[in-house]
């Protein structure tokens, strides 16, 4: 499988112990660096800078990350829907950029095995922490942007909008799910996982359940969370859909025969 098959899949490419990560991200993004100390800082979580350099590590290219995403990613999605309303690329947008959805991206390129931490982070296990996973995406991707400017990022933000169920923005079942429920039930869907096979490949790997209220309205299972999460939002959405009569109580004989 080619980086590109890779990123499509969701696939993070495979890390050798002593691999270089200049490399194995210049595969992943499809970009040869040129600054590798800028991308090595954009590793560097404020942790391991402080105990080792004493700065603040890549703070400022996550800063300029969050920047450059919220645009690349606003004017994809202007294109890509021309029929859109502002408040529907609004929050479509939010839900491509929230900490989870990141934090997922960060996965797809194995940061979790590139990042640097410090010690007190490394025994919590700070590599699989989502906050921590989206910031050293946020900063791979300013470091993107300084060594290459926009053109490198807009193409790998393009391979989000692809016919793959996993990037696919056609249809964003989770973002649909919220806004009827905002409207309909003043409530907001949260998604529980309950289920984890443990099973690296396995395309049901993750059970996820969504409930709004505490109530369950659907489940789900994926190859990741975000798969699984996407396959609960559209089973609440068929139910959401099913006709009202088939909740109500069918008259009985006895209540035929008070008629």
């Amino acid at each position: 499988m080619n980086p590109g098959e890779e990123r499509a899949a969701g696939v993070a490419p495979e890390v050798a112990p002593e691999a270089d990560p200049v490399e194995i991200l210049s595969r992943a993004l499809g970009y040869e660096f040129r600054d590798r100390e800028q991308l090595l800082t954009a590793l560097s979580h404020a942790s391991y800078a402080h105990e080792t350099r004493g700065d603040r590590g890549n703070e400022r290219l996550e800063f300029l990350g969050d920047a450059v995403l919220d645009l690349v990613v606003g004017e994809a999605l202007y294109l890509a829907h021309p029929g859109w309303s502002e408040g529907q690329l609004t929050r479509a947008r939010a839900s491509l950029v929230r900490g989870d959805a990141l934090a997922e991206r960060a996965r797809e390129l194995a940061l979790p095995t590139l990042v640097r931490l410090g010690r007190t982070e490394l025994r919590s296990g700070g590599a699989e922490k989502d906050s921590i996973l989206a910031n050293v995406f946020e900063a791979v991707i300013g470091a993107l942007y300084l060594d290459g400017g926009l053109a490198p990022v807009q193409a790998y933000v393009a391979g989000w909008f692809t016919g793959d169920p996993e990037h696919s923005l056609i249809a964003d079942a989770k973002t649909s799910f919220q806004e009827w429920t905002h409207a309909t039930l003043r409530a907001t869907p949260s998604y529980h996982m309950v289920d984890d096979s443990g099973i690296e490949d396995d395309a049901n790997r993750f059970t996820v359940e969504v409930r709004v209220a505490g109530e369950s309205w659907g489940a789900g299972t994926g190859r990741s969370k975000r798969l699984a999460e996407r396959a609960a939002a559209e089973a609440a959405l068929l139910r959401r859909e099913e006709p009202a009569s088939s909740s109500e109580t069918k008259p009985t004989e006895d209540d035929k025969g008070d008629r």
